[in-house]
């Protein structure tokens, strides 16, 4: 058992395919074919089942990719005690739809300028998921809304607020202004997934005071199309409604602000966070602020 399997045993659990991972890796898919089997050989178990080309981790290969991660996150350890190493390779970032359209494109520019050599895997998903996918270590660090309650793995991660949006309750034109939920002349809620921090606040706020029904959509356009056909209202970041074309035609109701956190576990921290994290706090006009 070595390194260079295990780092093709994570790179196989990300992607959940050989095709693809062995793509990430720069490699044959026969190479990581072989690897991995040799791997399941060495162990006595399947580390993986198989479905035609899907690769899904046994309970066996979830519980030895935990000290599979471990283990190369103390081997990278030990090559920056004797021989710090400058940003390199690929750090993996988390990100709400959001942030990625509002905040993100500024950040990563000017990340690509000063680091050229360094990608960004940049994945998508709401606070919920991601904030589990930080824990399992499948992304190296994301960007989350601090949500109601306490962080899920809040002893695992590592938080620092980065920016605050103002949460908006986007109405028809026509609709009367509003002091609370109970002025709301419709019975819908237009929002993403229920792991979105903005849903939960906005279904929070509804819930005192009206019977309002909430509608999934997939995206912050949809929700905006959905106010204009009438009979609903939807939840979206300011930030993220002034970058949108002809809302003028929308009336807004301040539900608040809401954090942004940029997340990581605790006992993990790639080279090349440090490098984001500068070029991050600079580009935001921020300091490192505890969360």
């Amino acid at each position: 058992m070595d390194l260079t399997s295990l780092e093709i045993l994570r790179v196989v659990a990300a992607e959940r395919s050989v095709t693809r991972a062995a793509k990430a890796l720069g490699r044959a898919p026969s190479n990581v074919t072989i690897r991995v089997q040799q791997l399941e050989q060495h162990l006595g178990v399947a580390l993986f089942s198989r479905d035609g080309k899907k690769m899904t981790l046994t309970q066996e290969g979830e519980t030895f990719l935990a000290y599979a991660n471990r283990l190369l996150a103390l081997a990278q350890e030990a090559r920056e005690a004797v021989k710090p190493v400058e940003p390199g390779g690929c750090l993996r970032v988390g990100t709400m739809e959001s942030t990625a359209a509002s905040r993100l494109p500024k950040v990563l520019s000017w990340f690509h300028t000063r680091w050229p050599t360094v990608s960004i895997k940049l994945t998508m998903g709401a606070t919920r998921e991601l904030i589990d996918d930080v824990v399992e270590e499948r992304l190296d660090c994301a960007f989350v809304a601090r949500p109601p309650g306490s962080i899920a793995g809040a002893g695992k991660i590592k938080a620092e607020r980065v920016f605050t949006e103002q949460l908006l309750i986007v109405m028809p034109r026509d609709h009367p202004e509003i002091d609370d939920a109970a002025g709301l002349q419709v019975d819908t809620l237009v929002a993403l997934e229920p792991g979105c921090t903005y849903r939960r606040v906005a279904e929070a706020w509804v819930g005192k005071s009206a019977e309002v029904q909430t509608i999934e959509v997939g995206s912050y356009h949809a929700i905006l199309a959905s106010v204009s056909a009438g009979g609903a209202v939807g939840v979206i970041p300011r930030s993220v409604l002034e970058i949108m074309p002809s809302t003028s035609s929308f009336k807004l109701h301040v539900l608040g602000d809401v954090d942004t956190l940029l997340i990581r576990r605790r006992d993990r921290r790639p080279p090349a966070f440090d490098a984001f994290w500068d070029v991050l706090t600079a580009a935001a006009g921020t300091n490192r602020i505890p969360a």
